[in-house]
């Protein structure tokens, strides 16, 4: 179980996505879960990704400030799954 960022839900690994800061320091998605480095974990849910942006909860759980591409990325996931 982890929990999302975006609405404090805790869910299964496997119903998140994974935004991964790896050791290097590089910010990416990790949608298989098992790439090395730090993750914070979202709902597929775009109003958990709106909520999450907002407040910046990420940055601060990775420590680092989340690029563009990679809100962008989130964005065109989500809308895939859906």
């Amino acid at each position: 179980m982890r929990q999302c960022l975006g609405c404090n839900e805790h869910k299964p690994k496997i119903e998140l996505v994974r935004i991964l800061r790896t050791p290097e320091g590089e910010i990416t998605l990790d949608l298989t879960g098992k790439k090395s480095g730090r993750g914070a974990y979202l709902c597929k849910d775009p109003a958990c990704l709106k909520k999450l942006r907002r407040s910046r909860r990420a940055e601060a759980n990775l420590g680092v400030a989340i690029p563009e591409e990679v809100w962008d990325a989130l964005e065109a996931a989500m809308a895939e799954e859906n």
